[in-house]
């Protein structure tokens, strides 16, 4: 059967490119998560989306601040941008968003892909959240489902849910770009895990083959990079076609059951991220920190023996 939504997707990455209509992409990187956030805007009308913003947190003291984000606001302010978008490909686990905090400096609606539902269902389950926490979706503006569409200024965007990695997992193409978030890495280095809850190795490999069918030519911006071995600088930027030749985990003529020996396999030998239980816990939030307790003060939770 054909994909509808991917031969529309490729249509949108097509027509960009041939008009020459395409956006402009800033990128931020964070040294202490290797997230890379993305500034996206029309240079038509300067309207902009930032994708996968970071807070900074300091786990051993608990605090949290705001350099990373207010470095955007002032590339914002300078290049005289309005923000339309914040968005976020998937509720990340090694960083805590700040797109509330953006959004509140900035503007613009919050999205995420619709099955954050499932995400905050399980996880809800195991930070043994009470009645107060909604698990439908409600803490963001906008729930996206594969094959949406939106716009950017006058640049034309959809979306392709992409799970594997987590089940809200969403690519998001913006003229001739395409943002994975974690589903991808770097050539050299690889491919997400696919082993926290709701992760499934076989799905991810039908979800990265489904986004490498799109145009050769099509712009991939990551969320994060950990430099390949023989690799001295961090890198967020590539192709679908240098994806499809040499991507060390999935290059074309990898098969599926390859794919999944080796994904499960090396998913095995990796450690949780350090900061999973936090991130989790805010960003299945919207980006929000736990409301106070009766003293005032917020807290985050540590579930023993689950993860």
């Amino acid at each position: 059967m054909t994909d509808l939504h991917r031969d529309t997707a490729a249509a949108t990455i097509e027509t960009a490119r041939r008009a020459r209509h395409t956006p402009i992409v800033r990128t931020f990187f964070d040294d202490a998560t290797f997230t890379a956030t993305h500034v996206v805007h029309d240079p038509a009308t300067r309207r902009a989306a930032i994708i996968d913003s970071v807070l900074d947190f300091d786990q051993a003291s608990g605090r949290t601040s705001h350099g990373s984000a207010d470095a955007i606001v002032d590339y914002v302010g300078a290049e005289g941008l309005s923000v339309e978008w914040q968005i976020e490909t998937h509720a990340h686990a090694d960083h805590l968003s700040a797109a509330p905090y953006l959004q509140e400096k900035l503007g613009g609606r919050i999205a995420i892909g619709r099955h954050i539902r499932t995400v905050q269902t399980m996880f809800g389950e195991i930070f043994n959240e009470g009645e107060r926490f909604a698990r439908d979706g409600s803490q963001f503006d906008r729930l996206m489902a594969d094959g949406d569409t939106f716009r950017v200024g006058e640049i034309d965007g959809i979306v392709l849910h992409s799970p594997g990695h987590t089940p809200a997992c969403m690519a998001w193409i913006i003229g001739d770009a395409l943002f994975t978030g974690d589903t991808l890495f770097m050539p050299d280095y690889g491919t997400a895990r696919a082993d926290f809850p709701g992760g499934d190795a076989r799905t991810l490999y039908r979800s990265i083959r489904r986004l490498l069918s799109l145009p050769g030519e099509t712009r991939v911006f990551l969320c994060h990079d950990y430099k390949a071995p023989g690799r001295d600088n961090h890198a967020w930027e590539t192709t679908i076609a240098a994806e499809r030749s040499a991507n060390v985990h999935v290059h074309d003529g990898v098969s599926e059951d390859v794919f999944v020996a080796m994904r499960e396999a090396r998913d095995r030998t990796l450690a949780m991220p350090k900061l999973i239980l936090p991130s989790v816990q805010v960003n299945m939030r919207g980006g929000r920190l736990p409301e106070p307790e009766s003293n005032g003060t917020r807290y985050l939770k540590l579930p023993l023996d689950i993860l």
